[in-house]
């Protein structure tokens, strides 16, 4: 099977790192708002199969059947917004879940999103995923405070690897830090539960308070936050245009899923951006054609998360989060490079790519709309007043 002849050690710790990155660091809003509405621990169980399920195989049977990393992720931000609600039902939260997908499918069956998307210069798409990006590889130096001796020796074994065996840099990294960590006894004790995850459903309630304070928010934060730098990190990696990723099919797959799996607990799927740019960058794979098998075996441990739940999740969980936050700024270090070298080519472009690489980087949230969507509006403004000044003179 030529997925397994073109899979590399690489590839497959890029997957993993994958999950672990985006998995980890925000597991514990998922749970959180499903807390919000009431859910017993058998609800958030079917919340982990479901989401499990719908990011694995929406990255996982596009990226085979297109040969492109294909990365599909939970709505972080959606997550933060449900957590913060209060006073609906499981019921009723099903509903506004599925009114969501409803219009992100919508959006990708019209085009209308990836249509917006083409306007927006080059230039500001890198400066974009650059100042998404550029906030964990902070997070990997920060880190430090806390664990000086784990994030040198991390930083020294990511250093000569790219000197030595730069394909294998973060595979040696990753497995450095981690028997470091064994060795001293860091690691958590691993609350292991073996056995299946079962599907619980819910009946949706259609609330009109509902849809407007959950279903709307959920939506434009999932577009805003997730899916716009989810295609930026398509675009600046080189996966977008004619035979690129399709854009509006991935975001109505992601519609349909939600739809489907929204009343076992799937609250919202979309591209992802963070995950995305391990999986699509050189450290996943020197061959660009190659690190679909990135994505796919990121989608493959999603499912086995989907199906064994309480087990990998213990298993995740159990590694420091000095260790995650290390290994994801190591690994996206040269996407960030990458992202500003291209961001900043252009003269023309150059102020309004900064100012949109400085908002996106400053976490500005404003009427719940993350700074992603912000950076945007301030470099698209930046480069309206540039371009209107020039014609006049």
């Amino acid at each position: 099977m030529r997925f397994f002849n073109d899979l590399s050690a690489s590839a497959f710790t890029a997957g993993f790192v994958a999950v672990l990155v985006g998995f980890t660091s925000s597991v514990a809003i998922v749970f959180q708002a499903a807390l919000a509405f009431g859910a017993s621990p058998a609800e958030i169980a079917s919340w982990m199969w479901a989401l499990g399920l719908g990011m694995g195989l929406c990255s996982l049977v596009p990226s085979l059947w297109l040969r492109k990393p294909v990365m599909i992720a939970w709505s972080t931000p959606g997550a933060a917004v449900l957590a913060l609600a209060g006073g609906f039902s499981m019921p009723e939260a099903i509903g506004a879940f599925m009114v969501c997908a409803v219009l992100v499918t919508l959006f990708g069956v019209t085009g209308w999103f990836e249509k917006i998307m083409d306007r927006v210069p080059v230039a500001i798409c890198s400066a974009l995923l650059a100042g998404v990006l550029a906030r964990f590889g902070l997070q990997a130096f920060l880190a430090a405070q806390t664990a000086l001796p784990l994030v040198l020796l991390m930083l020294a074994v990511y250093l000569l690897g790219k000197r030595l065996l730069p394909r294998y840099a973060v595979v040696l990294t990753l497995l450095v830090g981690v028997v470091f960590v064994a060795a001293r006894g860091e690691l958590a004790s691993a609350d292991i539960a073996f056995g299946l995850a079962m599907p619980v459903f819910t009946a949706p309630s259609f609330s009109l308070s509902a849809i407007v304070s959950l279903g709307v928010p959920l939506f434009v934060v999932t577009m805003a936050s997730q899916n716009l730098p989810g295609v930026a990190v398509i675009k600046a990696t080189g996966y977008g245009g004619a035979g690129g990723i399709p854009v509006s099919k991935i975001i109505t797959l992601t519609g349909v899923a939600t739809l489907v799996l929204a009343p076992f607990g799937a609250f919202a799927l979309n591209l992802s951006a963070i995950t995305a740019a391990i999986c699509m960058g050189r450290e996943a794979h020197e061959d660009p054609d190659k690190r679909y098998t990135a994505a796919v075996s990121c989608g493959a441990i999603y499912v086995l998360i989907g199906i064994f739940g309480a087990a990998i999740t213990g298993v995740l969980t159990a590694f420091p989060k000095e260790l995650v936050a290390a290994i994801a700024g190591l690994a996206l270090l040269g996407t960030i490079g990458n992202g500003l070298t291209a961001a900043l080519q252009d003269d023309q472009h150059r102020e309004a790519a900064l100012i949109t690489f400085l908002v996106t980087l400053s976490g500005l949230v404003i009427a719940g709309v993350g700074s992603a969507f912000w950076g945007v509006v301030a470099g698209g403004i930046a480069i309206a007043v540039q371009q209107y000044r020039r014609r006049l003179t």
